[in-house]
């Protein structure tokens, strides 16, 4: 069964299953007459008039007035100069985001465009056709012009496309599929690529893998509190009610409730609160280090991000983030700015920022169970075979530290990062693609850090012989991760667990 676009808001949820799941889809009839109704006003309405990227040139060159004669060629050429990207190709999941979030904001019928783009979208979305996408271009101020231009020319069946696993020709693919190229009508080039939909398609595929790395947090925070026994009054809702932000607070009852039947938490009134305390000096830490007990403080602003820029987001990809705009029941076109992309920008910027202090916290958990020193429960680097002769996970343990190391870097900001270009007619602009990127990039890194992580908690599990003893839903995930990583003593490659724990983790969720 088709999923039907346009007829009410896109939501995280459709767009999961048509971006992720590849779900096939249908306009909505409704949608269909918005498209048609503002194609045939614009038609009327632009005949005697001069408008912007219709019958005018682009950008600083808008003062030059283009002939009726040359009208459609303007839009074949606006789309021809501006594929213009370098860099690695953008993966799949990426341009078929973009593609879902432009058809969107066309579908809203505020672009003039002609029926047949919004067909051609739908028609490529659903055969797997994805036009070649480069990652660098964009500065997110006229929107993602050369990453959408991209897109465009695949529509108009020129350049390349990624057609079942393979880069080919668009020509060629058409010809197989029997799909015609795209035609140009009235402004047909400048509506595709006047937009913010490649930065909001690849945001709201990092907030679905954000949640998912959240998750993993989550449960992985809880399995190292059981391996080292730690006081379950951190977790509580006394203490953290107090706190009054809604992410700590739900943080702390995710791990309540993960928590509740483990029989490895200590509780502080049976062992510090019973009177019979006589140490002068405490053999045991009266307190956790915070990597281990203030965890819902650390992941409390980080799961309000996500949720925050999720609104963000979905307000963006069922806005008209076009220029112009053509507006039937006003019976006029407005000219200004909605192709900024600010407000993917400064989200994409904190949710990296969120996601790095996150792999942070894992890095930190991971170093504890290394250091025998710190956790005086595990040997070296959580080593189960030969002390010296055997290295454990130390190997790893670089690895990690190295990639949460990148994850700072790339942190920095895009949104505060302008550059004019354009002939300054550009002169503030957002950079939300590359934001939007780099968000991605350490994301798809904090997965390679929590895959070390919990191979190691695995590990450190086995070793105190203690896997009956956690919560059921501890054990559960435990026993699901042992059949993707297996215990192991010997020194081998670690290189493939890492990669098989990422897969795993990457394409699998947890409940919380």
């Amino acid at each position: 069964m088709k999923i039907k676009i346009g007829e009410s808001p896109l939501n995280i949820e459709v767009f999961e299953q048509v971006v992720l799941q590849k779900k096939p889809i249908e306009i909505a009839s409704v949608a269909q007459e918005r498209v048609r109704k503002s194609f045939e006003f614009l038609k009327e309405f632009s005949s005697d008039k001069v408008i912007y990227g219709i019958n005018t040139g682009f950008g600083p060159m808008a003062q030059y007035r283009i002939s009726d004669k040359d009208l459609e060629q303007l839009q074949y050429n606006l789309i021809r100069s501006h594929a213009a990207g370098s860099g690695h190709i953008l993966d799949t999941v990426y341009i078929r985001a973009t593609m879902l979030a432009r058809l969107n904001t066309l579908l809203l019928g505020y672009s003039g465009v002609h029926i047949g783009v919004v067909e051609q979208l739908v028609s490529y979305l659903n055969h797997e056709i994805y036009p070649i996408i480069l990652e660098h271009g964009g500065v997110g101020a006229s929107g993602d012009l050369v990453q959408l231009a991209h897109l465009a020319l695949g529509l108009i069946g020129e350049g390349e496309v990624i057609y079942n696993g393979k880069r080919q020709k668009t020509a060629d693919v058409l010809e197989k599929t029997g799909i015609k190229p795209m035609g140009i009508h009235i402004r047909e080039g400048l509506a595709l690529i006047n937009g913010t939909s490649t930065m909001t398609g690849i945001g709201l595929v990092n907030l679905i893998n954000s949640r998912k790395l959240y998750a993993w947090a989550i449960y992985s925070s809880s399995m190292i509190n059981q391996l080292v026994e730690s006081y379950d009054d951190h977790i509580s809702k006394e203490l953290n009610s107090v706190k009054k932000h809604p992410g700590q607070n739900t943080t702390a009852a995710y791990l309540r409730n993960i928590l509740s039947d483990s029989k490895l938490l200590t509780k502080r009134e049976e062992k510090l609160f019973n009177g019979l305390n006589g140490e002068k000096v405490f053999t045991e830490k009266v307190q956790e280090y915070y990597s281990l007990r203030c965890v819902p403080q650390v992941l409390g602003p980080i799961i309000e991000t996500i949720d925050n820029s999720c609104e963000v987001l979905i307000g963006e990809v069922n806005s008209v983030n076009d220029n112009p705009i053509i507006d039937r029941e006003n019976k006029n076109v407005f000219h200004g700015g909605n192709f900024h992309g600010d407000y993917v920008s400064f989200e994409m910027d904190k949710l990296k920022l969120g996601i790095t202090k996150l792999s942070m916290l894992m890095e930190r958990q991971l170093n504890f169970l290394m250091n025998n020193k710190l956790n005086e429960k595990l040997p070296p680097f959580v080593n189960l075979g030969q002390l010296g002769l055997n290295l454990g996970s130390q190997g790893m343990q670089f690895t990690a530290t190295s990639t949460v190391a990148e994850n700072q870097a790339l942190s920095n900001s895009m949104y505060v990062h302008s550059i004019p270009n354009n002939n300054d007619n550009q002169d503030i602009v957002s950079m939300g693609t590359n934001s939007a990127l780099m968000a991605a990039k350490v994301i798809n890194n904090s997965f390679e850090v929590l895959a070390i992580h919990l191979i190691s908690i695995l590990q450190a599990a086995d070793y105190l012989n203690t896997t009956d003893l956690l919560s059921s839903s501890t054990k559960k995930v435990y026993d699901d991760l042992r059949k993707i990583v297996p215990k192991f003593v010997e020194d081998q490659m670690r290189y493939p667990d890492i990669q098989k724990m990422k897969d795993y983790i990457f394409n699998n969720t947890v409940e919380l």
